[in-house]
């Protein structure tokens, strides 16, 4: 009787093997977040990024922990925070914030059965990963270009400020991407002088507001606004600076503002908003996922282009730039152009002559920068105002 009650559900298992349909393995990914998960910028994208996984790949499910800072949370180690995930069935770790690159080696060395993968940093490109720990990270350098496209294209000043969070080759490369996309519409597109565009970066000293540790973005925002700079892109996890723009336009100023990281920061905002450059995480937290379920994942450095094709495909380009309501026809016809040209490769801006804030060469005449080149940029360029390391 036994064998005769078994017979159906063998052959349905092997009915199910030869089809495609068997059972899912559960896979849980375990995701730590520097910031709020709903800030409407980086964290809120990275969540977004792991719910696609789950809706995109069977038996996958998403756990994780925000707030994981200083201020929020003193004295909890990324290590403790990864124990935890694992207690919990966590796969794979992953760490969203460059501030996390100690903890999370310290994790991974830890625990050599489990994959880790700093979405950020750089430590399995320069050698100092454990085998079991990866990088992942968009090249937002373009979209940024983007960003500082659209920016010049569209003040009546020529003067540009910029939000920015900390002081690193992070926040270096990514703020001179933007002013060489804000150069490169100003004096190729407008045909006007360098000289007079003027790119200023204000740092806050940390991703986001910390009250009584950094300083505060809606007050940076506000005195650039206030001292003729009337488009503010965002450097920083949280859209302060629209917030600050639609105050200054409720006084009657005509002012803009470019938010960062997530791709419905313009939503709502009305015309007073340009875009927003974003990071696509799904596709990448799918592909990890992907790959460490079926045994397949080598940890590595990854640094994903734009899916050139159609920059703002969720299924395939890891960096968008989402143009805003206050984009004019003529603007988005000439950023659709700039797209097209860095895209194909007709436009570098990443070629020289190009020298730092100081007037030492980064690039020489006719030189295309390398990957690592942008990556370890050290100090901002020359015609951006603004620090290029902490004082």
């Amino acid at each position: 009787m036994k064998r005769i009650t078994m017979l159906p559900v063998l052959v349905l298992s092997a009915f199910m093997l030869m089809s495609g349909l068997a059972f899912a393995k559960d896979f849980t990914i375990g995701l730590i977040l520097v910031g709020p998960y709903n800030d409407k910028g980086y964290s809120q994208a990275q969540y977004e990024g792991g719910k696609y996984v789950e809706a995109h790949m069977d038996g996958a499910k998403l756990i994780y922990l925000d707030k994981v800072n200083p201020a929020d949370r003193p004295g909890l180690t990324i290590p403790q925070v990864a124990d935890d995930l694992i207690e919990k069935g966590a796969d794979l770790i992953i760490a969203g914030s460059d501030d996390m690159k100690d903890g999370i080696l310290e994790a991974a060395a830890m625990h050599p059965d489990k994959i880790f993968v700093h979405a950020s940093g750089d430590s399995a490109w320069n050698g100092t990963a454990p085998a079991n720990l990866g990088n992942l990270f968009g090249k937002m350098i373009y979209a940024k270009m983007l960003a500082g496209f659209t920016a010049a294209m569209t003040t009546k000043t020529g003067k540009i400020g910029v939000v920015g969070p900390l002081i690193n080759e992070e926040t270096r490369r990514l703020l001179s991407a933007a002013y060489l996309g804000a150069r490169y519409a100003w004096t190729e597109v407008r045909g006007k002088d360098a000289k007079d565009l003027s790119f200023n970066v204000k740092w806050i000293g940390f991703w986001f507001n910390i009250p009584g540790v950094t300083a505060d973005p809606t007050q940076v925002a506000g005195s650039l606004y206030d001292a003729g700079y009337d488009v503010v892109i965002s450097g920083i996890d949280t859209p302060d600076n629209v917030v600050v723009a639609k105050q200054r336009r409720d006084a009657g100023k005509e002012v803009w503002a470019l938010p960062y990281d997530y791709e419905k920061a313009c939503e709502g905002q009305g015309n007073l908003c340009l875009g927003v450059p974003y990071f696509n995480w799904g596709p990448g937290f799918l592909k990890l996922a992907k790959a460490v379920s079926e045994g397949t994942y080598k940890p590595g450095f990854e640094w994903d282009a734009p899916y050139w094709a159609d920059i703002n495909n969720p299924d395939k380009s890891p960096v968008g730039f989402m143009p805003g309501p206050g984009v004019t026809p003529e603007v988005k016809a000439a950023l659709d152009q700039f797209i097209a040209k860095l895209g194909s490769g007709e436009v570098n801006l990443f070629t020289g002559p190009l020298n730092y804030q100081d007037g030492t060469p980064f690039l020489k005449s006719g030189e295309t920068a390398t990957d690592k080149q942008i990556w370890y940029m050290e100090q901002l360029l020359q015609g951006m105002e603004g620090l290029s390391s902490p004082e």
